[in-house]
């Protein structure tokens, strides 16, 4: 998203000419993104974009100041496709109770919505609105088609996370393909060229390391808005991965078990990185891996890498501000 995309949009209102919504600045509405959205016809779509008057100004302005202050935050859309449905559509029996107003009206609306549930828009909306809203702004919905009558969309005012997988592991590969697709910058380091091939992390930035192991990786810096996540193959590098990542970012989801984890902390007992720090901030342990065949328990392991990775520190990727406490070190 560009400031000036959303300065241009408030120009056009001002001057009571149809705003332009560039998919570069508004993914949600690139084709793939509307693929499979049976309902959102170019009808619906119109009808958004000619509903936009002077009166939504103050989203948009609401959204340059947020770019301006560094918050997260996000543009969001209503889009209604049978008016009558969505005002009088109904709680179901497994989500919280919103009372028996559907939408507040028949009518698409666009509103500005940040991390710390901060909503501008031009009209009154009702509690099932607000619901829907703070969802769609929280990376992928979950309850974006949940009632009838309307659907929500929404695009970022931040630039991408950026999470940084130390290891070309297997389960380093799902966690890229699966961070990627729910909308992070990936990328990958590692010493090996045959493990952080194209093949493995076809979209991913890979950075080779010039060896022997991780020696070459403290010439690398990352900014302490980043995620990372340390994944070596066999745990062999996970200390120097640890002590890289700790200082600046918020590191998160390393993976194994608890004796794998005793063995670990001892080599990253180096000065100013005490046994008892790293283990004050330790995140717990799922159950080890007990007795199970050999490939269901090379699943569950691969699985709980990258879950636990991604779930630490990747989808509910708008709160990680409000979550995590200034140096904050979690080991999953």
């Amino acid at each position: 998203m560009k400031k000036e995309t959303l300065a241009a949009i408030v120009e056009a209102l001002k001057e009571g000419k149809t705003p332009v919504f560039p998919a570069e600045d508004f993914p949600c509405f690139e084709p793939e993104a509307l693929a499979g959205k049976e309902n959102v016809t170019p009808a619906v779509l119109d009808a958004l974009v000619n509903g936009i008057t002077v009166a939504d100004v103050p989203v948009f302005e609401r959204a340059i100041a947020a770019m301006e202050a560094g918050e997260l935050a996000w543009i969001g859309f209503k889009l209604v496709f049978d008016p009558q449905a969505a005002q009088s559509n109904v709680d179901n029996e497994v989500t919280k109770k919103y009372g028996e107003q559907g939408s507040a009206d028949g009518e698409p609306l666009v509103f500005f919505c940040s991390d710390a549930k901060e909503v501008v828009a031009s009209r009154e909306y009702s509690p099932r609105d607000l619901f829907q809203m703070k969802d769609i702004t929280r990376g992928p919905g979950m309850h974006n088609d949940q009632f009838a009558g309307l659907t929500w969309m929404s695009a970022p005012l931040f630039d991408k996370v950026h999470v940084w997988l130390l290891g070309a592991s297997d389960a380093a590969a799902e966690t890229a393909a699966l961070a990627e697709h729910v909308g992070f910058r990936v990328t990958v380091v590692d010493y090996d060229p045959a493990y952080i091939s194209e093949e493995r992390f076809p979209t991913a930035e890979r950075i080779l390391l010039p060896g022997p192991g991780f020696a070459g990786i403290d010439d690398i810096e990352c900014a302490p808005e980043d995620y990372v996540c340390v994944l070596t193959r066999g745990h062999m590098f996970d200390p120097q991965g640890c002590v890289w990542g700790t200082p600046a970012c918020a590191l998160r989801g390393h993976d194994g078990l608890q004796g794998q984890e005793r063995h670990r902390a001892q080599p990253c007992a180096c000065p100013g990185w005490h046994r008892a720090r790293l283990a004050a901030r330790q995140a717990p342990h799922w159950p080890q891996v007990r007795r199970q065949d050999s490939c269901r328990a090379r699943h569950r392991h691969c699985r709980r890498a990258c879950g636990r990775a991604l779930s630490a520190a990747l989808f509910r990727r708008g709160s990680r501000q409000a979550r995590r406490k200034p140096g904050q070190v979690d080991f999953a």
